[in-house]
C-alpha cells in the first residue's frame, strides 16, 4: 500500500416505559358537580338487605399504581458497554488490513455521528433501494460543504437506512491521512486511500466504496458556484469499476454548500500551511472557533439508479473513449437530481 500510486480520483441502533401514574381529580365531598365526574359516589343499600362492605366502590385513587416492568434492558447496556471497554482494553478486537475497526466504528463513531445527522442537519434519504443488498459497488457523490461533512453523513445515511445496514467505505485524498487525529480516525471508520490498488481489492471483497471524484476543485468552490458540478477527473473511478464489473450510482447531496458559505480563499495563507484553499466564510475566521460550526442546514441525500459496468469486456477498462461517456453520463445524471432536488426544496433550513 505504501508503494500505491495515487490515481486522480478526487483530483488535485427495550426497556419498558414507565407506567404513569393517574392524575388526581378533585372531588367536592361525595357529590357531583355540575359538568364534573365524581370519584365518590353514594351507595345506596339495597332494599331488603344489608349494606355489605363489597357494596363500597372502589375508586380508581384507591389503586396502587403499577410499578413499572424492568426488562434489564439498563443492566444489557451497562455489560455490553463494560464487555467493549474490556475488549478495548486488551486488545481483543480486529481490524482489517486498511485498519478499518467495524466494532469501533458500530459502537462509538456512529453513535457520535448520528445525532448531527438526524438532529442538527435532519438528513432526509431517497433511493437507499437502489444500493444492492450486498456484492461490490461503487457510489459516485457530488464534493461541497468546505469541510468533507458531506461523506461522513453519506456513511451514516447508507449504514442507518439500508436493509442489510452496509458500511460504505470512502476513498479519501492525501491530505486526510497526513494529518493527526484525523488520520486514525479515517482509518477506523473505513476510509482508504484514492488510488486504483485498495478500490479494487474493496470492491473484489464485495464492500460498498464510495467516491467523490471532484475532490478539492468541488469542497472548496466559492459560494457563487454551488451545486454546479465540477470536472470529474480523468475517470479513475470508471475504470475501477469496469475492471471488477461493479455497477455505480450517482449520489446527490443537497444541503452541504450552505454550512460553510465559501465567500473567499486566502491562497497566500494556504500555501503557508499546505492546504488546497483556507476558507473566508461569514462566520470564519471572524468569530474565532465559533466560527467552525456549521450552519444548521436541511440536508437530503438521493441514491440515482445503478448504472451497470459487467456488460463490457475486460479490455473496456482501457478505452478512453467508453470511460469519458460514463464519466459524462455519471456527472450528467448527478447534476439532474441535484437541480431537481433544488426545485423541491422550499427553504434552505427548513
Amino acid at each position: 500500500m505504501a508503494d500505491a500510486k495515487v490515481i486522480p480520483f478526487d483530483d488535485d441502533r427495550s426497556r419498558g416505559s414507565a407506567v404513569q401514574r393517574p392524575q388526581r381529580r378533585r372531588s367536592a365531598g361525595n357529590r357531583r358537580k355540575s359538568g364534573e365526574s365524581a370519584l365518590v359516589r353514594e351507595v345506596q343499600p339495597l332494599p331488603g338487605r344489608a349494606f355489605a362492605q363489597d357494596d363500597v366502590p372502589v375508586t380508581r385513587e384507591e389503586q396502587p399504581p403499577q410499578r413499572p416492568q424492568d426488562d434489564g434492558g439498563l443492566e444489557r447496556r451497562i455489560a455490553s458497554g463494560l464487555a467493549f471497554l474490556r475488549r478495548r482494553l486488551t486488545g481483543d478486537y480486529e481490524v482489517d488490513d486498511f485498519g478499518y475497526d467495524e466494532e469501533l466504528t458500530d459502537q462509538v463513531l456512529m453513535s457520535l455521528l448520528r445525532p448531527v445527522y438526524e438532529n442538527y442537519f435532519r438528513v432526509e434519504v431517497k433511493g437507499v433501494e437502489n444500493i444492492p443488498s450486498e456484492g461490490g459497488a461503487l457510489i459516485v457523490a457530488n464534493h461541497s460543504g468546505t469541510l468533507p461533512l458531506d461523506g461522513l453523513m453519506m456513511q451514516v445515511a447508507v449504514h442507518d437506512h439500508h436493509p442489510a445496514g452496509r458500511h460504505l467505505r470512502l476513498l479519501a485524498a492525501d491530505l486526510v491521512f497526513m494529518l493527526p487525529v484525523v488520520n486514525e480516525l479515517a482509518r477506523k471508520l473505513g476510509h482508504t486511500l484514492a488510488c486504483a490498488e485498495d478500490a479494487e481489492r474493496l470492491l473484489g471483497q464485495g464492500e460498498l466504496v464510495g467516491v467523490m471524484p471532484e475532490g478539492f476543485k468541488g469542497i472548496g468552490k466559492p459560494f457563487s458556484e454551488r451545486y454546479k458540478l465540477q470536472r470529474f477527473g480523468r475517470g479513475g473511478f470508471v475504470s475501477t469499476a469496469l475492471r471488477k464489473g461493479t455497477p455505480i450510482i450517482p449520489c446527490s447531496i443537497v444541503g452541504a454548500e450552505e454550512i460553510y458559505p465559501m465567500i473567499g480563499n486566502a491562497k497566500t495563507l494556504a500555501r503557508l500551511l499546505g492546504f488546497p484553499y483556507f476558507p473566508l466564510t461569514p462566520t470564519f475566521p471572524w468569530l474565532g472557533p465559533l466560527g467552525g460550526i456549521p450552519l444548521p442546514t436541511k440536508w437530503t441525500i438521493q441514491f440515482g439508479e445503478p448504472i451497470p459496468t459487467d456488460g463490457y469486456p475486460p479490455e473496456a477498462a482501457e478505452d478512453p473513449m467508453l470511460m469519458f461517456n460514463l464519466t459524462d453520463q455519471v456527472r450528467e445524471q448527478i447534476q439532474h437530481t441535484l437541480y431537481k432536488l433544488l426545485v423541491q426544496r422550499r427553504s434552505v433550513f427548513f
